[in-house]
């Protein structure tokens, strides 16, 4: 199912919005806390977002400019300021489409089938995970920490990618080597002991230190 952010301070329009989209088959949030938007988007990490432009803390234009740091997710603004320059401002943030208030509910469910169809039928999702302030795109091989901004070879994002999505477990050794045979190079103790050194290495170089844990005689797990 399709999840569907939205961050909007009028609570009655909000409201109106999340009950109509779930009757279409959404799954919809809305955000509560208008000073940690992108956390919010992290930790439900939905397929589109509805963003005002006018919210309290920061506008929607900073909101949007911080998604598209880490996310290519579709972005729909919805404001009352319809002239061209909101309009221009909201594409050049990175916004996917603009909706002028007042609008339609049947419309503004148009304008998000269409958005979905185009974004992910097509061109596939952006995936981000996120541990502990570390954020891994998937979409593009990269790491952010802060600040910092790491590029990662295709055998580091496997070994990262299959941690991640075992926080707090240990990965054993043959599993890590078994992931690695998928991109069709030979895998042995070495090259993953080698590997995972140079992780560690880029790792620390974001502030990461520690970040992958080797558990005797086990595997691997992430802090």
């Amino acid at each position: 199912m399709h999840r569907i952010l939205i961050v909007e301070d009028d609570a009655t329009i909000a409201g109106a919005i999340k009950r109509h989209v779930e009757t279409w088959g959404y799954e919809a949030r809305v955000a509560p806390d208008f000073r940690g938007v992108l956390g919010e988007f992290l930790s439900y990490a939905p397929q589109l977002v509805l963003m005002d432009i006018s919210l309290p803390f920061f506008s929607g234009y900073h909101w949007c400019a911080e998604i598209r740091k880490v996310s290519k997710v579709p972005v729909i603004f919805l404001s009352s300021a319809s002239d061209s320059m909101n309009i221009v401002m909201a594409v050049s943030m990175g916004a996917d489409d603009f909706i002028a208030k007042p609008f339609d509910l049947s419309v503004l469910t148009a304008k998000i089938q269409a958005m979905m169809r185009r974004a992910y039928d097509f061109a596939g999702t952006s995936e981000i995970i996120e541990h502990n302030g570390a954020l891994l795109n998937l979409s593009d091989a990269t790491l952010r920490h802060g600040e910092a901004k790491i590029d990662l070879t295709k055998n580091e994002l496997r070994i990262l990618q299959t941690l991640l999505l075992n926080p707090g477990k240990v990965v054993e050794r043959e599993a890590l080597m078994q992931k690695l045979w998928e991109t069709d190079s030979f895998v042995d103790e070495n090259t993953l002991s080698v590997n995972v050194a140079r992780l560690r290495r880029k790792l620390e170089s974001a502030g990461l230190s520690g970040f992958i844990e080797t558990k005797k005689g086990l595997g691997y797990t992430v802090q």
